[in-house]
This record gives C-alpha cells, structure tokens and sequence, in this order.
C-alpha cells in the first residue's frame, strides 16, 4: 500500500514538473503570394475573415511561431527575383505557396529540367530552383514545404471590382492551372519534400469555392443566385452589385481566397504535415 502510494506521488510530481518544461520554439516562415499575404491582412478581406489560415495553424502546433513574407499579386518568378531583398532568416520551416498568380500572369511552368539544371527564373521550375536553393542556403536542415494552388472560383477583388478572372475551369493563355500543379508536385518528388496538394483535397474543390455568385439573369435582368457551374456562362459587369455577398461565401470569401472555413482546412493539413516533423 505504501510503495502504491509513493508511486502515485512521483507520478504526480512528474506531471507538475512537465507543466513547467518550457516549450520547444518551431520557427516558420511562410513565403508566397496574397494567400499568404492575407494572413496579417484581414482587413482587406473587409473583414469577411476573422483568422487566418497561417494563424489558425500556429493554434494546431505547439511551440510553432511565424513570420509572413507573403507578397500581394506577385508571381513564383518575381519572389526569386527579389528573394534576397526579403530578408528571409533561418527557420525550422519553410513554406512555398505560390503558381496560382503564375497560371493566371502567362508565366510557363518549363520543365523540370529546368529545375535540375538551374536555367534561371525564366519559369515557375527555374524560378523554384532559385527559392529552393536560397532557403537551403539559409539552413540546410530546414524542413521546407511545397503547397500547390487551390482550385479557383471565379475571381471578383472585393476592393476594387474592375479587378476580376476567370477559374481554373478553363485554360488561361494555352495553360491549365493544374498543369503548375503538377511541376509543384514534381519538384517536390525530386527532392524529397513534403508537398501539401491543396488542389486535389476533395473540401476545397471548385464547387465549394462558393455557394453561389450572385448575377444578373441575362434575360430578365433580374438578379438571381448561381451555383458552380451555371455562373460560368453568365457574365459580371462592373457597376452591379458584387457577386458575392457573405451569403455565397463557402471554403472562399472570393472565389479564390480561403475564407474562416477554408482556412481551417489548409491549417488542419499543414498541421498535420508540421507536427510530424522531428525537430
């Protein structure tokens, strides 16, 4: 009975001397576009998101802490160009989360022999090499991870309405938008990283982009709700109400960017990538 005792006291002593272990700091640093951007943005969502995804995935993974080197509009090729005028640091994690501007901008994907032979930032797998390389440079132990573009929605900025494209339903200048996908994806294969492919996770599919878009019946002039795909034939002409009102927001706010719910998607499975880590 004693020893059961004692036993039960070191026990305990043990779980209060664990509370006050301090906790391991995971550094990351996420790069990318206005996805990643948006993060420390919200309000140029008009607040439609209350967190973001980057944050959201702190909360999932203890100790992890981040720094923001999202840059609006811009391309894969643009970020190698200027990768060292953004004072990147040494972390424990990279995150590269970029194309989608690429696919829409014209910039060819190349070939992975433009990766492998280094042949400049002329393409999104030339332009990869360079980042790739740069993070490396800055610790070669990191753990850096490829996220590939998410389906797309047609695209309507909510700041500025003359601002808006197409989704990845259709081909823009001769180029799918999976085929950048897909180079992401090679890179990754070839050099062992882990790639996180938000453009085939099922829950953040093209028809859960939004509910609806919210346009005039060409007819009847009538405003009327449409779902993915009726809205692809109907057209949005700037000077009418914005195509989608809070009401039509699902895994995106606007057609492409990640909402509160989609957010919580991508945080769940980079969560999930992060914390099997071994640091």
């Amino acid at each position: 009975m004693k020893g059961c005792k004692l036993f039960s006291l070191l026990l305990l002593f043990s779980l209060v001397l664990s509370s006050f272990v301090p906790q391991k700091e995971i550094t990351w640093t996420a790069i990318g576009d206005s996805f990643t951007y948006l993060n420390d943005h919200l309000e140029e969502s008009q607040n439609r998101v209350e967190k973001g995804w980057i944050t959201r995935t702190t909360e999932l993974v203890p100790g992890l802490t981040y720094i923001n080197k999202g840059q609006n509009y811009l391309t894969s090729v643009e970020i190698a160009y200027k990768i060292d005028d953004l004072d990147l640091k040494p972390s424990d994690v990279y995150t590269v989360f970029l194309g989608t501007n690429d696919w829409w901008l014209g910039v060819k994907t190349g070939t992975l022999d433009d990766y492998t032979n280094n042949t400049g930032i002329a393409t999104l797998n030339g332009a990869f090499r360079v980042i790739i390389d740069k993070l490396r440079s800055l610790n070669p132990k990191a753990h850096i991870i490829l996220m590939t573009p998410m389906q797309r929605g047609d695209f309507v900025y909510i700041l500025n309405h003359n601002f808006s494209s197409w989704g990845s339903y259709k081909d823009q200048e001769g180029q799918s938008l999976e085929s950048f996908v897909n180079a992401v994806k090679a890179i990754g294969k070839k050099e062992n990283l882990e790639v996180v492919d938000l453009y085939s996770e099922p829950r953040l599919g093209i028809a859960q982009a939004v509910k609806f878009k919210y346009l005039r019946d060409p007819l009847t002039r009538e405003y009327k709700e449409y779902p993915y795909p009726d809205y692809i034939k109907i057209p949005f002409t700037v000077g009418d109400i914005y195509p989608y009102p809070k009401e039509a927001i699902d895994v995106t706010y606007d057609g492409i960017h990640p909402s509160d719910k989609g957010g919580a998607i991508m945080a769940e499975i980079l969560a999930k990538v992060i914390n099997g880590f071994q640091f």
